[in-house]
């Protein structure tokens, strides 16, 4: 019996230009074989080249990017804005994100000391360097070499409102206030679905001018970036204490779950 087939929208798109900074929602998105067009381009690593995220720095949920025609804008509380061009680079550079060591382009003195002044803590900028292959893990991919940037592990995210809708909901009757998407970081949020039905979708076909097949492969595992109110970079247990009543996940040895 073939599996029934379920009709969703893709209600909002997100791309993360700066690995662990804030993201920004597009009316439409490219895709490419790395992911949405940008997302996890950039990120930020420490003097020994290693990346640097929330998880240690929860202030870089309030470095704000902008896209505008051929660059990317950032801008912080206190802060001039700093202007990067999309498409230059300077040195060749290697860092590493979690086992990988990967090829990148450091963005320069000015980038490194903007970074490095909100932050607290001697940073550099790097660029992606689109010529490296930097594979999903093969353990959750079978056979399918699956390409991505800095993202912590797979080229796209994908998460229902109607998930969300439901952690308010437990949210709300623990007495805590309601959150937004923004703190799960997904790429896609679509609409028509139950809660959590992406965790059960074996392929998801998306109605565009070429054919478009995109193949869940992991449930998303949850660190305390979720406690990070990306508006004040404060943190608070409450959603990670939820999801702990009804989100554990056997696939990741009882670890909290939200998107695939």
């Amino acid at each position: 019996m073939s599996a029934p087939e379920i009709t969703a929208r893709i209600e909002r798109l997100f791309v993360y230009p700066i690995k662990s900074c804030a993201g920004v929602e597009l009316p439409e998105a490219v895709l490419t074989e790395t992911g949405l067009d940008l997302d996890r381009a950039w990120m930020a690593v420490d003097e020994t080249g290693a990346f640097v995220t929330q998880r240690e720095l929860p202030r870089m949920a309030l470095v704000r990017p902008q896209l505008k025609f051929h660059e990317v804008v950032l801008r912080a509380p206190g802060m001039l804005a700093l202007h990067l061009l999309i498409d230059a680079v300077e040195e060749p550079a290697r860092v590493r994100i979690w086992g990988d060591e990967v090829s990148a382009y450091d963005m320069g003195p000015i980038a490194a000391q903007w970074f490095s002044d909100f932050l607290g803590r001697k940073l550099r900028l790097v660029r992606f360097d689109p010529d490296h292959r930097r594979l999903s893990s093969p353990k959750w991919t079978g056979d399918v070499e699956a390409l991505n940037q800095f993202s912590d592990g797979f080229p796209l995210l994908v998460a229902s409102q109607a998930s969300l809708d439901l952690l308010n909901e437990k949210l709300a009757a623990a007495g805590h206030a309601p959150v937004g998407m923004e703190r799960f970081r997904p790429n896609i949020v679509l609409s028509g679905l139950q809660a959590h039905d992406e965790d059960r979708v074996a392929m998801f076909e998306v109605a565009a001018e070429a054919p478009v097949r995109l193949r869940p492969v992991k449930p998303c595992g949850r660190c305390p970036i979720p406690d990070i109110d990306p508006a004040t970079a404060q943190s608070d247990p409450a959603v990670s204490a939820t999801l702990r009543t009804y989100r554990s996940n056997e696939l990741l040895n009882g670890g909290l779950s939200f998107g695939m």
